[in-house]
């Protein structure tokens, strides 16, 4: 069977190797005194909360299970709208809100309608790595630009300027940002999306880990920008993180006015709309009560992080960047793996895995920057683990 250029161009999502070989090693010391603890993986431990629970087994037996519009319920996107102004500050019409299934199929869909073949869109490396591939799939080219802890491991307006060429479309930014958990600075932000504005490009940027944000300095969203800046980026979120819903599949985009037809119709052939229970279910998580909930949860997520990273920097697993959102620790491991007689990341991760039953992600997937000194550790598990996986680390590195 002949497989297409496109699809050969799709590399491994090593996180989930990673994963199915704690997977399976998880099976074996599952009921020994030192069962395996997930670090690996960036899913929130917390599930939907009652209401929103409440409202899907709702919509169940009422029957709110047929096709949506393609652009999501109006009444959804009227929530996330307020929700924009409440939080943020940010004017955002519910016209130009698309909901999708997750926050894949919204940058699925921004990158089919934005991007022609052999387009180039500037990343900071390290970064998501499906982000790059969903630029691939449109036949885009993805630009990695090493980025420094110094920038904050994000791009920067004057490395934007000097990559650009003939080629580039645009960039695609991630705030807070995965594995790093760091954002751009506002002001940094704004002079990129001007500069890249003058130029006819556009701005995409991954804002699904925005609610998670523990700084008031960095908790902003593009879409908050003054005037046409903020009405002309183009932001991709979800409910998997803030919103505790990741198996729900259920994100959404917000894009330009004059781009929300262009993206319904995609949307039409593509998905037809996104699940309605999740829509249903996902109406309950601007309730005031949910809400304060969720506040409690990022809270607790901040505790974690304030509690976790000094251990990793006192242990020699140096993280350069305090996150400021998200719930990931980006450690450098040199020294570390030398320890344990080990180099390199991928190594480091597996003597982990055997000698300590802890998951963690080696850099391989985030870029080509030094990729073998960093490993991403999630602290999206509860303040018992981190602790367990604290002695764990301490106990094998001495």
């Amino acid at each position: 069977m002949k497989i297409s250029q496109r699809a050969a161009r799709i590399e491994p999502f090593y996180v989930m190797e990673v994963a199915k070989a704690a997977g399976a090693l998880a099976q074996q010391v599952a009921h020994t005194a030192s069962p395996m603890i997930f670090l690996n993986i960036g899913e929130p431990d917390f599930t939907a909360p009652p209401l929103v629970q409440q409202a899907a087994s709702r919509a169940i037996a009422q029957g709110k299970t047929q096709y949506t519009q393609a652009m999501g319920l109006p009444a959804l996107r009227d929530r996330i709208s307020g929700w924009y102004a409440s939080r943020f500050g940010a004017d955002v019409a519910p016209g130009r809100i698309v909901i999708t299934a997750g926050a894949s199929a919204a940058l699925q869909l921004a990158c089919l309608a934005l991007i022609e073949s052999g387009d180039e869109i500037l990343m900071p490396d390290p970064s998501y790595p499906c982000n790059r591939h969903f630029v691939s799939a449109a036949e885009g080219t993805s630009v990695l630009i090493p980025t420094t802890a110094d920038e904050r491991f994000q791009l920067t307006r004057e490395k934007v300027e000097a990559a650009w060429n003939d080629k580039t479309r645009g960039v695609l930014l991630a705030s807070p940002s995965n594995p790093t958990g760091t954002s751009i600075a506002p002001e940094e932000l704004q002079s990129i999306h001007e500069f890249v504005h003058s130029r006819g490009g556009i701005t995409l940027i991954d804002e699904i880990y925005l609610g998670l944000s523990y700084e008031e300095h960095f908790g902003h969203s593009a879409l908050a920008l003054p005037g046409e800046l903020g009405q002309s980026v183009i932001s991709i979120n979800s409910f998997s993180k803030y919103f505790n819903m990741t198996g729900w599949r259920l994100g959404w985009l917000v894009v330009p006015e004059a781009l929300a037809p262009v993206i319904e119709r995609i949307a039409q052939n593509l998905f037809i709309c996104a699940s309605t229970v999740a829509q249903q279910a996902a109406l309950a998580c601007f309730e005031p009560e949910s809400l304060a909930e969720y506040e409690r949860r990022r809270a607790a997520f901040k505790a974690r992080r304030d509690y976790f990273i000094p251990e990793l920097n006192r242990l020699g697993l140096r993280v350069p960047v305090m996150p400021d959102g998200a719930f990931y620790a980006y450690a450098d491991c040199t020294d570390a793996a030398a320890r344990l007689g080990v180099s390199g990341s991928w190594d480091f991760a597996f003597a982990l895995m055997e000698r300590a039953h802890l998951a963690v992600t080696p850099g391989r997937d985030f870029g080509h920057a030094a990729p073998e000194q960093f490993v991403r550790f999630s602290t999206a598990s509860s303040m018992d683990q981190l602790k367990e996986a604290v002695a764990r680390l301490e106990s094998v590195l001495g």
